[in-house]
């Protein structure tokens, strides 16, 4: 039985006998992605190993998880003792004192072993704020069978325009195979990453440097024009309901010849138990256009404690473990060394790991390559790949993202989306006093 110190000194010196500390029960908020319901499975080791907590998950679809927990920590609702967020919102949120600094970690943690771009999006000048569960960046997903058979060549960095010449040629949809796919379920963390690398790398910003919207701009329509008619040409039916989780579903079914997303997917479109494709995946770099600066997002599933937990030290006890070496050995000692949570330590990246994961690479290459200070070839004055971090960017983002995907069910025109985007992030910004002094 674990028991806490103060505990161990009021049994030693107040009382002859000691009774077992009351059960700490958790609650965890989580999103439905493969690697957190793994969290999940072997936290049953972590509720061994301290039998005075117990674990309560709350485990959502990304859209509403991203909801509930902004209108809790913002109303300071106290419904969860563990947030799992990213590195938009730590940042942010630290800087408003929601969170816990996550200082005076154990010594066998070593802090210093976590990626430095990654502890860098975690941090609120120079303090961690979360612990990152695992990394990513963007990464293009190709069956090498599909492209073997049709004579074609991935190049070394392709290019968008390269993307959906291939798509073409493979696009078969009387086969249920179909040549392209790409988020289009509405949300700033869904079809909104996926579109803003695919306009940074068209050249595109989201502001000026007067904070002013560019949503108009010949770039920004170049990039929403290629990705509302090629979804439309080569994409899967029902594009606009399809997130991360819809389309690795696609591509691990066959019926998608090429997916970019985010690189997580690498362990499991290579699983052959979860993937009929495992044998058949080719892996390249995000796609580029005009330029490759900010073309493949930066991110963190991570870990955090909002200041309005009631059990913050058992909270940060499971924080810890969930992103130790330690998980990260238990993992590859369960499930395999492949599918080991990515992205996130230097020390993962073994020469075991990188033989038993063909996607290790690739993965590790993007994320040292993406650099949220400078998104975009134009000037900015945001920080930030496929979001820009400041508080308005959540409701303009998801704004955003509806009518993209409105132009994808053709509700509208693509000029018609971006003309609406420019007038509602515009008014949104003078609401909020931008530009700010």
């Amino acid at each position: 039985m674990n028991i806490s110190y103060p505990a161990l000194l009021l049994c030693a010196g107040l009382s002859l006998t000691c009774t077992a500390q009351a059960v700490q029960t958790l609650t965890i908020a989580t999103v439905n992605n493969s690697d957190m319901i793994r969290m999940q499975r072997l936290s049953k080791t972590f509720e061994t190993q301290h039998p005075e907590v117990k674990l309560n998950w709350v485990v959502l679809e990304e859209n509403v998880l991203r909801q509930r927990l902004t209108t809790d920590i913002a109303t300071q609702g106290g419904q969860f003792d563990i947030l799992t967020i990213g590195t938009y919102e730590t940042p942010l949120w630290a800087e408003k004192k929601w969170l816990e600094p996550m200082s005076d970690l154990p010594a066998d943690y070593d802090v210093a072993d976590i990626i430095p771009s990654v502890r860098q999006g975690l941090s609120y000048q120079g303090t961690l704020y979360a612990l990152p569960f695992y990394g990513e960046s963007t990464v293009t997903y190709y069956r090498t069978d599909l492209f073997q058979q049709a004579g074609l060549s991935m190049p070394p960095r392709p290019t968008w325009t390269q993307l959906g010449e291939f798509a073409a040629q493979l696009h078969h949809p009387d086969k249920d195979q179909y040549g392209l796919c790409l988020r289009g379920k509405a949300g700033w963390g869904e079809n909104m990453v996926l579109l803003t690398t695919m306009a940074n790398s068209f050249g595109a910003r989201w502001f000026d440097e007067q904070w002013q919207p560019q949503l108009t701009s010949p770039q920004w329509t170049a990039a929403a024009n290629f990705y509302v008619n090629t979804l439309k040409q080569y994409g899967p039916p029902g594009a606009s309901s399809n997130g991360f989780n819809e389309n690795l579903a696609l591509f691990n079914s066959a019926k998608c010849a090429i997916w970019v997303d985010a690189s997580v997917a690498g362990s499991f479109t290579t699983d052959p138990q979860q993937s009929r494709v495992a044998a058949h995946v080719g892996f390249a770099p995000a796609p580029a256009q005009v330029t490759d600066q900010g073309a493949s997002w930066l991110y963190a599933w991570s870990l955090a404690i909002p200041s309005t937990s009631k059990h913050k030290e058992a909270a940060k006890a499971f924080i810890t473990w969930a992103t130790s070496k330690a998980y990260v050995q238990l993992v590859a000692d369960t499930d395999g060394i492949a599918n080991v949570p990515p992205g996130t330590r230097t020390s993962t990246y073994s020469e075991a790991y990188l033989k038993a994961a063909p996607f290790a690479r690739i993965t590790l290459q993007m994320m040292q390559q993406s650099d949220p200070t400078h998104p975009s070839v134009k000037p900015v004055p945001y920080a930030g790949i496929q979001y820009v971090i400041i508080p308005e960017y959540q409701a303009i983002g998801t704004s955003v993202g509806k009518l993209f995907s409105a132009a994808l069910t053709g509700q509208m025109s693509v000029e018609q989306a971006l003309s609406a985007a420019q007038t509602s992030t515009l008014r949104d910004m003078q609401r909020a006093g931008y530009p700010k002094p």
